[in-house]
């Protein structure tokens, strides 16, 4: 596999505030890779700076080899970058339908092929974005991203406040988006037991450095680098 995105010697922030700090990876095409930390140590920022949020200071931004650092949010969602925001973000006065047409692209991901992954959606087609509960917005949200047709899929804790029943149905859906189209996604979640189930790499990070990247079964698997990395106690969620 080539690599989808190449992050070199990265420093962002806002304003004059330097949150991510000499950051460099890749994520190959058609992988899953699960965006972990504390609270506050620039995980958000990350996904924010690829999609053209924040300010860059230094370092490089590549999408299939093209140098993308300059790009505008609206320019990266051109070259195939899909951004879920973690406050979802849906047309609350359109309806499901709308809001999946208005940003509609050629490609594999269709209305059909939404309401496929989330049957839920298809039976809402109807309703406005502000009479969905918090589930189906973010699988609105979700649906919506993969309208554009992105070949790179950034999720920023998709199942924040959500029902344990949603979270399950969501998480089957994240996987079998890589099934359906080799769709690359990076994710950010707070649990870090449910990031590592749904990703094939998992990459760290504390004060805005990677203090780990590597498989997610070998992380899930080490109750050491658990408590090291996310907190003491967290190694019991694999148990």
């Amino acid at each position: 596999m080539s690599a989808l995105l190449e992050v070199s010697n990265l420093r962002a922030g806002y304003g004059d505030a330097i949150v991510i700090d000499d950051l460099s990876f890749s994520v190959q095409e058609g992988s899953n890779l699960a965006l972990l930390g504390r609270n506050g140590v620039g995980k958000t920022t990350l996904l924010e700076t690829l999609m053209g949020n924040t300010r860059m200071s230094g370092g490089t931004i590549r999408v299939r080899g093209r140098d993308v650092s300059a790009a505008t949010p609206f320019a990266r969602a051109r070259m195939h970058i899909g951004w879920v925001p973690q406050e979802r973000e849906v047309f609350p006065s359109l309806t499901v339908g709308e809001n999946l047409d208005v940003v509609a692209r050629a490609g594999h991901w269709s209305r059909a092929a939404v309401f496929g992954l989330f049957p839920r959606l298809a039976e809402r087609s109807h309703h406005y974005g502000n009479q969905l509960s918090g589930g189906e917005q973010q699988m609105l949200a979700i649906g919506r991203a993969l309208m554009l047709n992105p070949k790179l899929l950034l999720l920023d804790e998709p199942m924040e406040g959500l029902a344990p029943i949603i979270v399950e149905e969501l998480a089957v859906a994240i996987r079998n988006m890589s099934l359906q189209d080799g769709l690359t996604t990076i994710i950010v979640e707070q649990q870090p037991a449910l990031a590592l189930s749904m990703t094939s790499q998992a990459m760290v990070l504390e004060r805005g450095r990677i203090v780990h990247y590597g498989a997610s079964a070998a992380l899930a698997a080490s109750g050491r680098l658990l408590e090291r990395f996310l907190g003491i106690g967290l190694a019991g969620e694999f148990e």
